[in-house]
């Protein structure tokens, strides 16, 4: 397996990605905690294999370790769930030397991770995505939390993982549907740090689609250490190198929390968020037409929407997809500063630029380019 060092002095720690050898992941943790007392997984429904599997590869008696499902899908990411795990921990009687195994997306991460952050004022927890999108993005850096039903990710903390450990062999079995939205953050690193891996996604998207293990091991890797790179300096997003990674997620998250979560998957989300974003930049005149034609046609290419859908669940939920309930759901974004939105727009392909003078009517403009297209 490939290694990765997201370097945060006393928070260091490794992301392995690839296909482990039986006894890798034993060895790995090992190498990192030498005093559990037990091990907690968490787990998303739909891979109870995985956890199995998981915590064979961990190589731990019966004894030593106690499995709890969630429910998959966004909903779960709520204060009633986190309850109900705070209230499985006291049943558990999780100590200061428990270890939390977060075995799912991004949704099991954040909320396994929020879990670790909370109990005991902090328990170590490794991270054990089977998505795409948490491979590539949730899993590394430390972001934890849920929702509210007012906005998304607002009640959380920043809490590394003791490690990450990718198997690229989870996503064999990933619904078309989950893979395709995991690609929207992949998209996004391209747009917003790196031209020549932007290109590389264009010259492989058939290879991405048909999930090439060798293209898919390159793209993990790749996406992993831009993220990697960022965190490492910026880890709590005090000096805005860090905000560059939210690039269309101010209107992502409003679309997300505004149709009811898990109308729009995440990565469907922030595809249009950053359709929105990119056609706000072209208005401001910093993005040129054809650096968004090639954002939008690279997202429709992996089965991304670029626009508000007409059919479904997701039309059932327009009428809530208002400019006016956008702006009113994205004032109440972290980014928001003094009241004014902070926009991540690009200026060209491989680079972002920070905005807070946006006129409302310009966003509004944004909203309804991309309000019930395909």
């Amino acid at each position: 397996m490939q290694s990765i060092e997201v370097s945060l002095d006393q928070r260091s720690y490794p992301i392995f990605i690839g296909v482990p050898e039986a006894t890798g992941l034993a060895l790995a943790w090992r190498s990192r905690i030498s005093d559990a007392s037990k091990f907690i997984v968490i787990v998303d429904s739909q891979v109870i294999d995985i956890a199995r599997s998981t915590i064979q590869g961990l190589g731990l008696q019966t004894s030593e370790v106690a499995m709890i499902e969630v429910p998959s899908g966004e909903p779960s990411k709520s204060v009633e769930q986190m309850h109900r795990l705070w209230s499985c921990m006291a049943s558990l009687r999780a100590d200061r030397k428990t270890v939390i195994v977060a075995v799912g997306g991004g949704v099991i991460g954040d909320l396994a991770g929020f879990l670790a952050a909370t109990w005991n004022r902090g328990l170590r927890f490794l991270q054990v995505p089977t998505t795409l999108l948490a491979m590539v993005d949730s899993s590394v850096g430390g972001k934890t939390g849920i929702n509210l039903p007012e906005a998304k990710n607002v009640v959380g903390a920043f809490w590394q993982p003791s490690l990450v450990w990718i198997d690229l062999r989870s996503m064999n079995s990933l619904p078309d549907r989950e893979y395709r939205s995991g690609l929207a953050e992949v998209v996004k690193y391209g747009v917003i740090l790196d031209q020549e891996f932007f290109d590389w996604l264009e010259s492989n998207a058939d290879a991405i689609l048909r999930r090439e293990s060798s293209i898919l091991e390159h793209l993990v890797v790749r996406c992993c250490e831009l993220k990697a790179q960022v965190v490492t300096q910026d880890e709590h997003e005090t000096t805005g190198l860090r905000a560059v990674l939210n690039y269309g997620h101010t209107f992502g998250h409003a679309i997300e929390a505004l149709a009811s979560y898990g109308t729009y998957l995440h990565g469907e989300a922030i595809s249009i968020g950053m359709t929105m974003a990119g056609r706000l930049a072209l208005a401001l005149g910093q993005w040129d037409s054809e650096s968004l034609n090639r954002q939008t046609r690279l997202l429709e290419r992996f089965g991304l929407p670029v626009g508000l859908s007409l059919s479904g669940q997701a039309h059932a939920a327009s009428d809530s997809l208002t400019p006016t309930r956008m702006l009113d759901a994205m004032r109440l974004d972290k980014k928001t500063s003094h009241g004014k939105l902070n926009f991540i727009l690009p200026t060209k392909i491989g680079h972002v630029a920070s905005r807070g003078d946006v006129e409302a009517a310009l966003i509004v403009e944004a909203i309804e380019a991309c309000q019930f297209s395909r």
